[in-house]
């Protein structure tokens, strides 16, 4: 009867790749359980305006960890710092009434914490309060279902190009097709996520031109990475960069509540990761007309080198293994005709 044996070092590799897994999955799922845990305010800015005795009794009732307290000398300087991004809410007193400057399309779960204190402060100063949300969501969604449902399909639009490419076009000749077939693809499935966001669910009312801008680059930064790491580590790089994308990119991303809402070093990981500053390049062009925008952009070009990167050290790689197959076939065939 046949004897199976078992090739050597094959105990201590299954070994290897089931520890790993398990590192990975509970990584994971203290991505996806932590944050929420301790989710809350963390160091959100915000400006005030006033009197220095009611600026300074205002630092002083809240939670310095929980707040990043930003002075502007009128309410016209804070309502501007809110439109403009600087901070995520703002509050002015005045002897009249205290005013509440929110951007619930910037920080939705900032705006009601926001306006809490505000309310708070018109209670210490017996005054009256008015909100205004300054940049809200649009009438035809008001709580920003399509803004924050729109990660997932850029996520898949990242995953699905190097899969499928991947078969159509395999191995080191196929390389240089898969990359123009992902950013093409970038292009295309980028403009008509916008298009659905902005024409079909009414979604965000920012310029479509501005707003697709940002869906392609997105696209663009996931699908090349996740090719980069396929072309040059095979289908372990593939499998890392999915993981790395879906399940610590998407909930670490901040799209539905505001990265300041996730506990600092989360959220700074998230906003450096392709799902979290699509997110964010996302909320600014459709909503502050590219207002901050620059930092999740730079973040999304990097991942675009880092990815093409990767493939052209793959196919350097591949091109040098190639004149060594020509000489095999020509010495198999000069030995075919001597016999």
């Amino acid at each position: 009867m046949p004897k199976h044996s078992t090739v050597p070092g094959t105990g201590r590799k299954l070994a290897l790749v089931v520890l790993g897994l398990a590192a990975l999955i509970t990584t994971m799922l203290c991505a996806f359980a932590l944050p929420s845990l301790h989710s809350g305010p963390h160091h959100v800015p915000i400006g005030v305006t006033g009197a220095a005795s009611t600026v300074g009794d205002f630092r002083e009732a809240i939670d310095e960890d929980a707040w990043d307290v930003r002075v502007y000398e009128t309410p016209a300087a804070v309502r501007s710092a809110v439109e403009d991004r600087e901070v995520t809410g703002g509050i002015a007193v005045t002897e009249q009434r205290v005013d509440v400057y929110t951007a619930t399309a910037g920080a939705p779960s900032a705006t009601s914490a926001v306006t809490a204190l505000g309310e708070k402060t018109a209670a210490q100063q017996t005054t009256d309060v008015s909100v205004h949300d300054l940049v809200s969501f649009t009438e035809d969604d008001p709580r920003g279902t399509g803004l924050t449902s729109a990660l997932m399909p850029m996520i898949f639009g990242g995953i699905f190009p190097a899969l499928i490419l991947g078969s159509f076009f395999p191995g080191h000749p196929g390389l240089r097709t898969r990359i123009a077939g992902a950013l093409l693809f970038s292009v295309v499935a980028g403009a008509a996520v916008a298009a659905v966001l902005q024409f079909a669910t009414h979604s965000i009312a920012g310029g479509y031109g501005l707003t697709t801008l940002g869906v392609v680059l997105g696209m663009a930064a996931m699908s090349t990475t996740l090719l980069g790491l396929q072309a040059r580590f095979g289908m372990a790089g593939f499998a890392f960069g999915s993981a790395l994308m879906m399940l610590l990119g998407n909930p670490l991303s901040g799209l539905a509540t505001g990265p300041h809402w996730l506990p600092d070093g989360w959220a700074t990981l998230g906003q450096l990761l392709p799902p979290g500053a699509s997110g964010s390049l996302l909320r600014a062009n459709a909503f502050f007309d590219g207002a901050d925008a620059g930092l999740p952009a730079l973040t999304l070009a990097v991942w675009v080198a880092v990815g093409i990167a990767l493939a052209f050290l793959a196919d350097r790689r591949g091109r040098r293994s190639l004149p060594s197959r020509p000489e095999s076939a020509t010495a198999t065939a000069t030995a075919d005709a001597d016999a």
